[in-house]
Order: structure tokens, then sequence, then C-alpha cells
């Protein structure tokens, strides 16, 4: 029992901290590889080369701002979180429908301008909302889809975002928004056949797209993409070409790498299009080969157990629906790009946590860190009443669960 109350202490959790600032570190020094030219002027020193990356430099600055986010959230008032988490939820659909109706990149209402160039893209703001208005909703409902009324609400909670986000063109963000749905329903109490009945929709939905890819054709860029993956035979070679090069490069490196900073290697002649941003990991299996990509790897790995370690012993249930969410968040993430670039995954545009060159999607993954290190710092049982029966509610899922 002191064991247990020793875990559950409130702290500021330094070795996650560490772990996700040390792979931004590294991010940057990926980013400025990837986009590292023989046209620059800069001399051999690795400082010199990061000014004279236009990527690698912002990347730099938003790695440097982002301890003020972290540090915001961290020591928010945990309450002001918790009490305000429909308020936050509504903001980012409200930044999604601005953006839909008042701006488009390239064909995608994605992004929207703020000031001096920089542009946000509020559907990675939006995945945290999910987070934080899903665990308001999991806090006082242990049978969140007990009845009629629950599941028009969860279907609204998470189908508004879902809808304004996907008539942005981001399928990889709704994808990203159904993982963190189903991991914290599943943790948050949902009954065994519901998940059942969840991956018997989700087959069935495979199914129609298949047969609307054979009736449709190949003209739709996203039909294209899961079609390159599935059956790459019926597409043209610049469907494949990225994911293709994406692999090639990753092999290349072989087990140690080619080394950073080479002329004539893939990341210097562009041979793998968007290698700093989505692509990035194509340029850190070349960089440093297998090791370096296990590394990563197992980086990873390390902040999605301290995670769930985390969670495990927060006794406070709308702080631990929070620490699985972002969880999630990370997990599908490091799944998919990793996926993708190896071509295990059919390519979504998801870029990779902490690495992947955009400020949006830092801030975002930085946000969600200081969302955890907020509930890890805040759920010592004096300051939460009512902790011990919340204590014996966790428990139980937990055992439930295995």
């Amino acid at each position: 029992m002191v064991n247990e109350s020793r875990k559950s202490r409130a702290h500021f959790d330094i070795p996650l901290t560490v772990m996700v600032y040390g792979l931004a570190a590294f991010g940057i020094l990926a980013v400025a590889v990837a986009t590292f030219s023989i046209s620059s002027e800069a001399e051999d020193t690795l400082l010199n080369y990061i000014v004279a990356s236009y990527y690698g430099m912002r990347q730099a600055i938003f790695f440097l701002v982002s301890p003020l986010i972290v540090g915001v959230i961290t020591y928010a008032p945990y309450e002001l979180i918790r009490r305000h988490a429909n308020k936050f939820y509504l903001l980012a659909c409200a930044l999604l429908l601005i953006t839909l109706v008042s701006n488009q990149a390239q064909g995608v209402k994605a992004w929207t301008d703020i000031i001096w160039g920089y542009t946000i893209q509020p559907s990675e703001f939006v995945k945290l909302a999910c987070i934080v208005a899903l665990a308001k909703y999991l806090e006082t409902n242990d049978n969140p889809l007990g009845d009629a009324k629950s599941w028009l609400r969860l279907g609204m909670l998470m189908g508004l975002p879902a809808l304004l986000t996907l008539a942005q063109g981001e399928m990889g963000s709704v994808l990203v928004m159904a993982v963190i749905f189903i991991v914290m329903m599943f943790f948050g109490g949902i009954r065994g056949k519901l998940i059942a009945a969840f991956v018997v929709v989700a087959a069935i939905g495979i199914a129609l797209l298949g047969a609307f890819i054979t009736v449709a054709g190949t003209d739709n860029y996203r039909i294209v993409r899961i079609l390159s993956f599935i059956r790459p035979d019926l597409v043209d070679d610049g469907a494949t070409y990225q994911v293709n090069n994406s692999k090639i490069a990753i092999g290349s490196g072989g087990l140690t790498g080619v080394g950073t900073f080479v002329q004539g290697s893939f990341s210097q002649l562009d041979y793998v299009p968007e290698d700093w941003t989505d692509f990035i990991f194509a340029t850190i299996g070349e960089a440093w080969g297998f090791i370096g990509c296990a590394l990563v790897i197992l980086t990873y790995l390390a902040i999605i157990l301290r995670m769930l370690y985390l969670s495990r012993y927060t006794l406070n249930r709308f702080g631990q629906m929070v620490i699985l969410g972002v969880m999630a968040m990370l997990l599908f993430h490091v799944f998919e790009n990793v996926g993708m670039t190896t071509g295990l995954m059919p390519v979504t545009g998801i870029p990779l946590p902490f690495l992947s060159y955009g400020g949006s999607n830092m801030m975002t993954n930085m946000a969600g860190l200081g969302l955890v290190l907020n509930v890890v710092r805040n759920r010592s049982a004096a300051s939460m009443p009512g902790l011990a029966l919340q204590a014996q509610t966790v428990n139980r899922r937990y055992n439930t669960k295995r």
C-alpha cells in the first residue's frame, strides 16, 4: 500500500520530459540533414548547417518556443483545464470552421495564416480538444455507451470535429481522432461486445471502400494512395514514387548509416519528396542506419510505456483519461508514419511526433506533454476529493483489461 501511494505521488515527471526533448532536439538535426544542399555557403560545423537550413532554423525556433507552451499548460490550474474542457473543444471546432471557410492551401483547406509567413493547422489542435472533452465525459460515465442518449452525445462529440477535418482534406487527422476515441473508450469502460461491433463496422467500411474504388476509378488522390498500397500494379509509377524511394533511402543506410550532410546522398539530392516533413524517417534511416532507426523507435516505445505507467497510477479519472488520450495520439502517429515510410501502411500525411518539420504538429505534441505533466503534478490525494473511491474504480478497470 505504501508502494502504491509512492507511485501515485504528485511530481514533475523528469524522465518523460527528457525523452521528449531529446527527440525534439534530434529532430532539428534530422530536418537540417534532410534539407542539406551543396549550394549552402555554410562552413562544415553543425550549427552553421542548421542555420543554413531554412526549415532547420524554423524547427529550432519551434523547439525554443515549446518550453513556454509546455510550462504554461503544465503549471495551469488543473481544475481550470478540467472545468473548461468543453469550452476548449468548442474553440478548437470554431477554428476548424473558420479555417475551412476562409483559407485554402494547395487544394487542402487545412491551414490559416497568422503572422510573418507562419501558419497554423487547427486540425492538429482539435485532437487535444477531443481528448480533454472526451475525458470530461468519461469522468462521470462508467458505462459510456449504455443508452441511446450516450451514443448520440458521443457521436456528436467526435463527429463534429471529424466532419470539419474531413472537409479540409485531412483524412490522416480523422484517423488519429478515431484511434484516440477507441483507446479512451476501451479504458473508459466500453463493453467487449461493442468493441467487436466496431471491428465489424470497420471491416464493412473497408469492403465498401474497395467497392467504391472499383466503381469510381483512381482520379481522387486519396484513393490513389490507398490503391497504391493495396494494388500498386494498378497505378502508375508516380503514385508509388515517394514510398519506393523512401524504402530505398532507408535501405541504403545499412547498419550504421551513410552519415550526416553527405554530398550525393539521397537527402541532399531530394530523392525522397517531403523528406523533412512526413518522410523524415527516410532521412533518419539513410543518415543513421538501422541503429539510428531502432534507437528512435525504442525512445518512442519508452515514451508510450512511461505514459501508460503514469496513467496506471493516476487515481483521478479525468487525468487518467487525458494521459491515455495523449498516449494514443502519439502511438498512432508513430505507428502510421513509420509504417508508411517503410511501405507497411498507406500514405496518409501523418507526421512523426517531435521529429517531422511543422510548428502546429510540434506545438500540439508539446501541449500534449504539458497536459500529461499537469495531471501528474496534480494527482496528490490531498488535492482530489473522493480519490479513494476513484482509485478502486481505476484498479478494477485495469485488472479487467488484463
